[in-house]
């Protein structure tokens, strides 16, 4: 279903469960969607992204684990979403996420009072920052969790994403 159509039934906020096949083996895995509102510049740009601008980020984090619990979970959706939206809240949303080496982006951001600046080490395209969120944050959020992310697809609008998967 088309992002915008899936916006418009409500479908965004759900939950969604799938399987996937693997050497005859059932493995499940679950995802979760969240939102938020961040602005970024990519150094080098030919166009418009050149320019500091903001977008109204959906990412999807997928999940999957050795095994399920008693009640039959690989984790509980509530504490995908608490981990997941903490990190999200505390770091990225309404954040410039600018990278570290843009000496200029940094420098016009911190002019500003007050501000919130999260520096990348690339360039803040949606790849980098979906391989981010999957190699970097996911591990840490989930530790101790029995959980692994495996698949994250960061939305920067209606038409356009990054997927990355281990």
């Amino acid at each position: 279903m088309p992002f915008a159509e899936s916006l418009r039934r409500g479908h965004l906020g759900r939950l969604a469960a799938s399987y996937r096949r693997k050497n005859n083996d059932v493995t499940l895995s679950i995802m979760r969607r969240f939102t938020f509102c961040a602005g970024h510049r990519l150094v080098g740009h030919e166009g418009k992204c050149q320019n500091l601008h903001g977008h109204n980020y959906v990412a999807e984090i997928y999940v999957t684990g050795q095994q399920q619990d008693a009640i039959g979970r690989i984790l509980d959706f509530k504490l995908l979403k608490s981990r997941c939206k903490e990190w999200l809240d505390e770091n990225w949303d309404h954040t410039f996420v600018l990278w570290k080496e843009d000496e200029n982006g940094l420098a016009a951001i911190r002019q500003s009072q007050p501000h919130r600046i999260f520096e990348l080490d690339s360039n803040p395209t949606a790849e980098n920052m979906a391989t981010y969120l999957l190699k970097e944050v996911c591990p840490k959020i989930l530790e101790g969790t029995g959980a692994t992310a495996f698949k994250v697809r960061l939305w920067e609008s209606e038409e356009t994403c990054a997927e990355v998967s281990l």
